[in-house]
């Protein structure tokens, strides 16, 4: 069969507790590896057309917001999926929980971790930058150089942040299955057979990621900062949350931009975000990538000029 040459997919994905979630344009699936070596496969149909989906900007925001919810729910059903939530370990706490809640818990979790991850996500990277800059305003009067000063602890947060959780065993697996996720995508961007051997030849980083868009975001925040009073402490940090929306919109659009294109321009704006793949992507082995394909293989549309979300 004559290869297909290269072209861009709007297929994404999600790495897993023992699995990935693959996004197609019309459906979605999570493929797990359970306790006794079996993958499990769930699809679901994607919502239909949405009136936001053509507009740049809110877009983003809409789409950001869907996808920390889809994360959470996907997350902690693969955590369910893979065995994590054994009975025979649940303390009496996780018990009187289950009680209390009954098939309803993993939703309450959900809700709580997607609540609790995004505060903490506040507190390290706009609060706790801010704060301690404020320490030197004393000694710098210049508001760009504080400005400045702020981003930098911000970016050193984000990265300390990663390399340390990428050393947690749990997490460093969920690091290769990431990895297993941009193997697949790109084996099939490039017109290969999508066989495990061929995922496994192509490269773990890739410009459509999430960590390129979390790192758009902390550098377009700084140049929105830059604009922000520093007068008082709260108020600026009520206006870099009142500004986030529109930081976050504009990050979706470069990145879909990126995506879509590759030129020098693209390049130069991906190369942070591929860098910091390293911390957020590990190789995966031969069992992962199955998974990976698992979960890519019901997501591809009958005919790829219906690939066309971008």
């Amino acid at each position: 069969m004559e290869k297909r040459k290269d072209f861009k997919t709007s297929i994404g994905g999600q790495a897993l507790i023992e699995g990935v979630m693959m996004k197609g344009v019309k459906q979605s699936c999570m493929a797990v590896r359970t306790p006794s070596g079996e993958i499990d496969v769930e699809t679901w149909d994607n919502p239909g057309p949405k009136w936001y989906k053509k507009i740049p900007i809110i877009r983003g925001v809409i789409n950001f917001v869907v996808m920390l919810i889809d994360g959470y729910r996907t997350l902690m059903k693969s955590a369910e999926k893979a065995g994590f939530d054994d009975v025979e370990s649940e303390s009496k706490f996780d018990q009187w929980l289950t009680r209390v809640f009954g098939e309803k818990l993993m939703g309450v979790i959900s809700v709580v971790a997607l609540i609790l991850g995004v505060a903490l996500a506040l507190l390290l990277f706009i609060i706790v930058p801010a704060f301690l800059t404020k320490l030197l305003q004393p000694y710098i009067s210049s508001r760009i150089a504080l400005s400045a000063i702020e981003g930098v602890v911000k970016i050193a947060i984000f990265v300390i942040y990663l390399a340390l959780v990428s050393r947690m065993e749990d997490i460093h697996r969920v690091f290769e299955y990431h990895g297993a996720e941009h193997k697949t995508i790109f084996c099939y961007e490039h017109g290969n057979d999508l066989t495990v051997e061929n995922v496994l030849k192509e490269k773990r980083f890739h410009p459509r990621c999430g960590t390129s868009f979390l790192l758009i975001v902390l550098i377009l925040s700084i140049l929105v900062s830059s604009v922000v009073t520093w007068d008082s402490l709260v108020l600026r940090v009520v206006l870099k949350i009142a500004c986030l929306p529109l930081v976050v919109g504009i990050a979706y659009e470069i990145i879909k931009f990126a995506g879509r294109h590759d030129n020098i321009l693209t390049r130069i704006i991906s190369a942070p975000g591929l860098w910091l793949q390293r911390l957020t992507t590990a190789e995966p082995d031969a069992s992962q990538v199955e998974v990976a394909l698992a979960s890519f293989l019901p997501v591809l549309p009958k005919d790829e000029s219906e690939d066309d979300r971008w």
